[in-house]
């Protein structure tokens, strides 16, 4: 069973997995708007895998007893700077997500509810994984440039995410 500040706390988080998808999302309108489809693609398997991470959240919140209470969506960020402006953004909203993951945890070592902290060993992980691959475009971007010829095939590497 959930403690009622650890539902709450795991709630808040299923929001900001789901707000992080919605914003994952609006980044792929804007790489297509931009002429950029490998980026668009990048981002929309990224918006998937957000919406998975909630629906994990989501799952383990029920199956523990506890209610799953969906909150309001702001409306994310719609304009970047550049290519390398949209990394930028997509590694600190990561770095966001790992503080609240790290918060979330260490609520569920306060209240000593070692199921919550199996489950969590995931999330940290991932979000590992997730820090690293917008670092590594980033980094990519500024060393390529975000012009002519290196920008498409950026654009061509992003696009092969997901296909083996």
């Amino acid at each position: 069973m959930l403690s009622k500040k650890l539902e709450k706390a795991f709630n808040e988080q299923i929001n900001h997995e789901f707000a992080s998808s919605y914003l994952y999302l609006s980044m792929a309108a804007y790489a297509e708007s931009e002429n950029l489809p490998g980026f668009a693609s990048w981002l929309k398997l990224q918006t998937k895998e957000e919406m998975g991470h909630a629906m994990k959240l989501y799952k383990f919140v029920n199956e523990r007893g506890g209610r799953v209470q969906l909150q309001a969506i702001e409306q994310p960020k719609t304009e970047f700077k550049s290519p390398a402006g949209l990394f930028e953004e997509v590694l600190g909203h990561e770095r966001k997500i790992t503080s609240l993951i790290n918060k979330l945890y260490e609520i569920a070592l306060e209240e000593k509810d070692y199921a919550a902290q199996v489950m969590l060993h995931w999330f940290i992980e991932e979000q590992v994984e997730e820090e690293a691959a917008a670092s590594e475009i980033l980094e990519t971007l500024k060393i390529a440039g975000e012009k002519g010829h290196a920008l498409i095939m950026m654009d061509r590497q992003l696009a092969r995410r997901g296909q083996g």
